[in-house]
């Protein structure tokens, strides 16, 4: 992994693999294990099965909750990622494809 500082983000964080892009320099350390969650759930999937599986649930998401805010919170990626992401030493223990359990 590795962090790259790209001030013109208009998010905080995103995963692309291999790399996490951030906003700020010396992002906080849970923003970093967020997007590390979305490394493994890339690897897991491979690149381009995980973006199109994101897309296509983002858009479900959006046609069921009407609002792009929800429907984000609630991509199962997405959900694993923020109910993990203060757990610093989840990714060591996370099982493979645990991501499934969120959707």
């Amino acid at each position: 992994m590795l962090v790259v500082r790209v001030p013109f983000l208009w998010v905080e964080g995103m995963a692309l693999f291999p790399l996490v892009l951030v906003r700020r320099p010396n992002p906080n350390p849970v923003l970093i294990n967020h997007e590390r969650v979305h490394l493994r759930q890339q690897l897991e999937l491979g690149i381009l099965p995980f973006y199109i599986w994101y897309l296509v649930e983002y858009l479900i998401r959006r046609w069921q909750y009407r609002d792009h805010y929800t429907a984000y919170r609630n991509i199962s990626f997405e959900r694993e990622a923020f109910a993990n992401e203060k757990n610093l030493h989840y990714l060591p223990k996370r099982p493979w494809f645990t991501f499934r359990h969120y959707i």
